[in-house]
C-alpha cells in the first residue's frame, strides 16, 4: 500500500490494532505480572515467619530499595527516548520511513520483554537492562505509532479513532492477562513446578503476543510520506526541522499551554500505572498476588469504558473541559489513596476509579493533541515534541517518586508528589484560551 487514504476503516481498524499487540506489555510488564514477581524476587518473605528480611538491592555497588531502583530504571528509559525520538522522528519525516522506526522499537522492546524470563536477583544488573530496553522499545514506537492518527483520520474524528485504539489496547491486554493468570492459577496442569516459572512464561507470552498481533497493523500502514527532497545529512535534516517546528510552536499559544498543561499532569498519570502495583504490595496490608492482578483487570475493563465516555463527554463540553474533569477526579483518586486506602477493599474501590479515568485523559491527551496541530505533513516531528513532553514528565514523576521513598522509607509519602502534579496541571489548564473544537 503506497498511499495513505484518510478515514479508510481498514486502515484506522489496522492501526489500531498496534494498540491490541502492544498494550501487553503495559499491564503485564509494568502494571500486573511483572511487578508482583520483581518485587518477590528481590525481597522474597521468609516461609516460616511470611515476613521480608530485607527489600535493599545493590546494583553497580551502590544500595537501593528494590522499587526505588526500579523507579530509576524507567526513568533513565524515558530520558532515552525523550532524547533519541526528536532526532529519529525527524528522520522518519525526512525518509518518509517511519513504519520502519515503528518496526524496529516494537522488535526490541518486545523481545527484550522475553529476556525478562531469566530475571534474577544475582544477575540484577542484566535484569534491569531488559527492564530498561524493554520500556524504550515499547515508548520508541509509541511515537511513530501516535504519528499515524492525524493522517488516517480527519480531526471531527480524531477522539472517536483515539478512544478506539486505547479500547482496543485495554481489551487486547486484558485477554492476554486473563490467559496468563489461568496459566499462573492452574501451573500443575499447564506443565509448570510453581508459579514462579509460570510467571516468567508469561513474560514470553507478551513477546509473542505483541510481535504476531503488531504484523496486522505494519501490513496495512504505509511507509509514511516522503515529503521532501533527497541530499544532504539525514540527520542534520532532521534537526533543522524540529528547529523549525519549535519556531512554530512558540507563537501558537493555544498549543504551548496545552503542552505545558499536558507535560506537568503526565508526571503523574503514568507514575500512578507504573508503581500502582508495587505500591499495594508494600503498603496494603493482606492483599493477595492474584487479587492485586485481578485488580488490575479492572482497571482495563473500566478503562474500555471510560475511554469512549470522555470521547462522548468531549463532544459536550469540549476536550479541555472533559480533560479538566479527569484531572480534578485523579486528584481526588490521590489524596484519597494517601489518607485512606491501607485495606485491599479500599485499594479495590480506588483501582476502579482510576480505570474511569485513565483510558479517558490518555485518548483526551492525544486527541486533543492532534487538534491544536497547525496545518502540517511533518506530523511524526510534531507527535515527538508531545511525546518528549510526555516522556520527561514521565522521568521527574518517577525520579521522585523513587527519591521520596528512598528519603523517607515509605510509598505513602511519594503520593503527595502526585497530587502537586495532578493540581499544577489542572491549574494550567484552566488558563488555555478557548477555541470552538476544543474549549
Amino acid at each position: 500500500m503506497s498511499n495513505l487514504i484518510k478515514g479508510d476503516k481498514k486502515l484506522i481498524n489496522a492501526w489500531t490494532f498496534y494498540d491490541f499487540a502492544n498494550s501487553s506489555y503495559p499491564l503485564v510488564i509494568t502494571s500486573a505480572i511483572f511487578p508482583i514477581f520483581y518485587v518477590n524476587e528481590t525481597a522474597p518473605k521468609n516461609p516460616d515467619t511470611g515476613e521480608v528480611a530485607t527489600d535493599v538491592v545493590t546494583l553497580l555497588g551502590c544500595n537501593f530499595k528494590n522499587t526505588e531502583i526500579y523507579d530509576y530504571v524507567v526513568a533513565l528509559s524515558f530520558i532515552i527516548v525523550s532524547l533519541s525520538s526528536p532526532i529519529l522522528s525527524g528522520i522518519a519525516d525526512y525518509s518518509g520511513n517511519k513504519k520502519r522506526f515503528m518496526q524496529f522499537f516494537c522488535y526490541l522492546g518486545s523481545l527484550s520483554c522475553a529476556s525478562l524470563y531469566f530475571f534474577s536477583k544475582d544477575f540484577l544488573f542484566w535484569g534491569m537492562l531488559s527492564i530498561l530496553f524493554a520500556s524504550v522499545g515499547y515508548w520508541g514506537s509509541v511515537v511513530f505509532y501516535n504519528a499515524y492518527l492525524p493522517e488516517i483520520a480527519e480531526p471531527e474524528d480524531h477522539d472517536k479513532v483515539s478512544a478506539k485504539g486505547f479500547s482496543m489496547g485495554y481489551l487486547g491486554s486484558a485477554l492476554l492477562l486473563i490467559i496468563n493468570l489461568l496459566i499462573i492459577s492452574n501451573y500443575d496442569l499447564f506443565g509448570f513446578v510453581d508459579k514462579k516459572s509460570a510467571s516468567r512464561f508469561s513474560f514470553l507470552t507478551v513477546a509473542i503476543w505483541w510481535i504476531c498481533f503488531a504484523q496486522i497493523a505494519f501490513l496495512k500502514l504505509p511507509k509514511g510520506t516522503k515529503n521532501h527532497s533527497d541530499g544532504g545529512n539525514v540527520i542534520f535534516k532532521g534537526f533543522k526541522e524540529l528547529a523549525k517546528v519549535w519556531n512554530e510552536l512558540k507563537h501558537i499559544k493555544r498549543l504551548k499551554r496545552y503542552l505545558l498543561a499536558f507535560f506537568t499532569y503526565s508526571m503523574g498519570v503514568q507514575t500512578v500505572m507504573l508503581v500502582a502495583v508495587m505500591f499495594a504490595k508494600k503498603e496494603i496490608v493482606g492483599i493477595e498476588d492474584s487479587n492485586l492482578i485481578i485488580s488490575v483487570l479492572l482497571i482495563q475493563f473500566v478503562g474500555m469504558g471510560g475511554s469512549f465516555l470522555f470521547s462522548r463527554l468531549s463532544k459536550k463540553i469540549g476536550n479541555i473541559k472533559a480533560l479538566g474533569v479527569s484531572l480534578f477526579i485523579w486528584i481526588g483518586i490521590c489524596i484519597g489513596t494517601y489518607g485512606f486506602v491501607f485495606t485491599p477493599n479500599a485499594f479495590y474501590v480506588v483501582a476502579c476509579f482510576v480505570g474511569l479515568v485513565m483510558g479517558g485523559v490518555q485518548s483526551l491527551s492525544r486527541s486533543t493533541y492532534s487538534k491544536l496541530l497547525p496545518e502540517t505533513e511533518d506530523h511524526a516531528s510534531y507527535f515527538s515534541f508531545f511525546d518528549v513532553c510526555e516522556k520527561i514528565g514521565i522521568v521527574i514523576g518517577m525520579f521522585s517518586f523513587g527519591l521520596i521513598e528512598g528519603l523517607t522509607g515509605g510509598m505513602r509519602n511519594s503520593i503527595l508528589a502526585l497530587i502537586f502534579f495532578f493540581i499544577t496541571g489542572f491549574l494550567i489548564l484552566l488558563t488555555i484560551p478557548k477555541t470552538k473544537n476544543v474549549s
